[in-house]
């Protein structure tokens, strides 16, 4: 009995399979390069109630970050400003700028304005504001320039990845304790002479000659000094 169907219809189940791998394969990797943090949250720019411009309060007025996020230092949890703060210097300030009105509307009603949150760790990890701002790490580092920043957005992906490799490799982003919410300090503006009397050096080195340090270099002393030695582990920041 000849075959009903034609002999290359054979191979048909096999390029089918073959296919259907590559698909999965092209779309695992597809997910696993795309649907992460750095993708999905990273430019992210909400709507706020009131259009809080961090380039004018910051860079133009000078503000310190610990004016309107005062728990960074002491808390683990940072905060957003309460209306009173806000209150300090628009009273007599911009007190008639249409959009103050939340805030003022929020002083009078005793209920806090609604600020969509950008940053909000989840509740399975575990971090610690305080213990970072005050072993050299920078707002900068983990908000970006917000000082440049109309309309503050999410800058860096904040996911397991992009943390780890600040714990694997602190030097790269450790800084001197004083310009720790100086968002536009830049390694260049350390002066050798004045860092090693403060903060020491490597043992075999000598950066008092240099002109210039590197962060490599800054990184590697602060680590040393102050015994920088962050968690690696799953227990350091899922407990």
């Amino acid at each position: 009995m000849a075959n009903f169907f034609p002999r290359w219809t054979n191979w048909i189940p096999i390029k089918v399979i073959v296919c259907v791998i590559v698909i999965a394969c092209a779309l695992t990797g597809a997910t696993w390069y795309y649907a992460t943090p750095k993708y999905t949250k990273v430019g992210y720019q909400p709507i706020q109630p009131v259009p809080f411009p961090h380039d004018i309060h910051v860079t133009q007025l000078g503000m310190d970050c610990r004016y309107c996020h005062s728990f960074v230092e002491v808390a683990a949890q940072s905060n957003v400003p309460n209306t009173a703060t806000c209150m300090n210097c628009h009273t007599q300030v911009a007190k008639d700028n249409p959009k103050l009105q939340p805030v003022q509307e929020s002083w009078k009603s005793g209920q806090p304005v609604e600020w969509v949150w950008l940053y909000r760790t989840v509740d399975y990890v575990y971090y610690n504001h305080s213990a970072h701002v005050n072993r050299g790490i920078s707002c900068f580092s983990c908000h970006g320039a917000v000082n440049h920043m109309s309309v503050v957005h999410i800058a860096q992906p904040h996911s397991m990845a992009w943390c780890l490799d600040c714990h694997r490799h602190p030097e790269n982003y450790l800084r001197p304790d004083d310009q720790v919410f100086n968002l536009d300090w830049k390694p260049e503006d350390v002066k050798p002479a004045e860092f090693v009397a403060k903060y020491g050096q490597p043992t075999g080195e000598d950066f008092s000659k240099k002109k210039q340090l590197t962060q490599s270099e800054i990184g590697q002393t602060l680590k040393e000094r102050w015994k920088v030695t962050p968690p690696t582990n799953c227990q350091g920041c899922h407990r």
